[in-house]
């Protein structure tokens, strides 16, 4: 049901890939409430991916672009207010990526070439694009900036490997960026801490399966899913939201709060 929260609204959406993916749901859940949008994702995403369908679900134009390149960000950025009419008021940078993991590496025997690539695709790319934003001043006053994280920035998670380390860096950023966005114009940045979730990406860590049962049972309302998280992501982007920045969200049914569960041993 729509409730228009975001009628009038023009955003860009990082990561869609398939109908899994957190974005791809985040995208179908603000043109529900009335936005207009632009998607995007890698060139080889998007020819392994199905996000030309979303975009034509949607009647949003799809824009490669690789999120580690200056350029390319720039470009969208410019292309996105082109097409959409005007400023943004809401991004959603939803990507993360790690060769060290999907290759199966010991995190006590990681190859460094490819963890510098996680950071940069999965954290340093979150910079880029923020600093790309301030610069083109493409965002309106009031607008929305939001990261998905995840709980492994805090605590320890030992086959989540550097993506952990990942996490961390691209919170930090959320905090620091969002100071000085908020200074300029103030647009708010903060991060979504979500659920263990069954995307495409998520599936790919190593016992995932057993850990998204312990997570559910841990939390006092279950795992959140990827529609819930896409509900949270619309007040985010809302103006029900306007006085929240630089901040961590914590969207996983309790689990952050929580010691021990007894269903954990049922």
């Amino acid at each position: 049901m729509s409730n228009n929260l975001l009628a009038g609204k023009r955003g860009i959406i990082f990561g869609a890939l398939d109908e899994k993916s957190i974005a791809w749901k985040v995208a179908e859940r603000c043109v529900e409430e009335g936005a207009m949008i632009t998607l995007t994702n890698a060139p080889v995403a998007l020819r392994m991916g199905e996000i030309q369908k979303l975009g034509e679900k949607l009647n949003a134009e799809v824009i490669p672009a690789d999120a580690t390149s200056e350029e390319d960000l720039e470009k969208l950025i410019g292309e996105s207010m082109e097409i959409l009419g005007g400023k943004l008021d809401f991004v959603l940078h939803a990507i993360g990526m790690s060769l060290n993991v999907r290759k199966k590496k010991e995190y006590t025997n990681l190859k460094y070439e490819w963890m510098q690539k996680t950071f940069d695709i999965s954290a340093i790319s979150f910079h880029k694009l923020m600093q790309q934003l301030y610069n083109k001043d493409a965002m309106n006053e009031w607008g929305s900036i939001l990261a998905l994280s995840y709980i492994a920035a805090q605590r320890t998670f030992p086959d989540y490997s550097e993506m952990a380390e990942s996490k961390a860096l691209l919170e930090s950023f959320a905090r620091s960026f969002g100071y000085h966005f908020a200074e300029k114009a103030k647009v708010r940045v903060n991060t979504i801490s979500q659920s263990p979730t069954i995307t495409t990406a998520g599936s790919g860590v190593k016992g995932f399966d057993e850990f998204f049962g312990y997570a559910d049972k841990m939390s006092p309302l279950g795992n959140a899913s990827a529609e819930a998280c896409a509900d949270y992501c619309v007040t985010m982007f809302s103006d029900l939201t306007r006085m929240v920045t630089m901040q961590n969200l914590y969207h996983d049914g309790g689990f952050a709060s929580m010691g021990m569960s007894p269903k954990v041993f049922e």
